[in-house]
């Protein structure tokens, strides 16, 4: 009679290195989420360059996290050209972001349709694919523009910092709940790690995340609400968790980097992320538009 293989145990290496990771990039992402509003409504707390630089520190981030991701997109899909797509990928997404900084959303719009063609045509000339290329521009362009589109609206603080928690929330407890409880695979053809345990516990956590900052922060979203964009923003951060597996896949790459231990590359970490400002963002129109309280 052959022994049954024995289970899998809790990784609690991987785990020490996510957590580490965390303590380093969580708190960059808060700073430059609070410091501008501090800066704005507080000026006195911080010293005058201080304060003007502050204001900057969240398209300065996202141009950052823009360039990361583009380096790692161009190395997947693009190894043999990847320093022009790399360059050709961090302007089509700049530019309209900047643009977006200045609350010129029309010419922001027109400005990343450009770059994606342009960023395809550049692939085409070093031989890569410009579908893959024009794809992962799309992929970064649209959710940046949202994202700043949000941070230009009223009360741009409680629905950022609703869009991380239900993200993180929806991470978190899928890796914790999925590595305790194990069972079976969510779709292991694409990602063999991934079960349906730690999916619903993900979806568990991000409705906690959304009813705990949409309704008891100034959003003021009612009970109901809240705890509906929080499942459709775990969904949406499930689902881009899953599409970038499906990418990784396809290029036969493990991580698309090594930037981040324990989570490999940026993309890695802001996969669901990308998924999930689309849907918060929609969330936020629909709230604004009256549809949504």
């Amino acid at each position: 009679m052959t022994s049954s293989r024995p289970a899998r145990r809790f990784d609690w290496k991987n785990l020490a290195l996510r957590a580490a990771s965390a303590a380093v990039l969580i708190p960059a992402v808060v700073a430059a989420v609070f410091l501008p509003w501090l800066a704005e409504r507080q000026p006195l707390v911080l010293f005058p360059v201080a304060a003007t630089l502050s204001q900057a520190l969240f398209p300065v981030l996202i141009a950052v996290a823009i360039a990361l991701l583009s380096v790692e997109w161009a190395a997947m899909t693009a190894p043999r050209a990847s320093t022009r797509v790399a360059v050709a990928l961090t302007a089509a997404v700049i530019v309209p972001l900047m643009l977006a900084y200045r609350h010129d959303y029309l010419l922001a719009n027109i400005a990343a349709v450009v770059g994606i063609v342009a960023a395809g045509a550049v692939a085409w000339t070093g031989k890569a694919s410009p579908q893959d290329v024009a794809f992962g521009a799309s992929y970064m362009v649209w959710p940046c523009l949202a994202l700043m589109w949000m941070r230009g609206q009223p009360n741009p603080i409680s629905w950022t910092l609703l869009l991380f928690a239900v993200t993180w929330s929806a991470d978190i407890c899928a890796y914790g709940v999925g590595n305790l409880l194990k069972g079976p695979k969510l779709w292991p053809r694409f990602s063999p790690n991934k079960t349906w345990s730690g999916f619903i516990g993900g979806m568990i956590g991000a409705v906690a995340a959304g009813v705990a900052v949409g309704y008891f922060s100034t959003a003021r979203l009612s009970f109901a609400a809240a705890g509906t964009i929080g499942l459709v923003g775990g969904l949406a951060t499930m689902a881009g968790d899953l599409w970038e597996s499906m990418l990784k896949r396809r290029y036969g790459v493990k991580d698309s980097g090594d930037i981040i231990p324990g989570h490999g590359g940026l993309l890695d970490r802001v996969d669901g992320l990308m998924f999930a400002i689309l849907a918060i963002a929609a969330a936020r129109w629909l709230h604004q538009a009256g549809w949504v309280h």
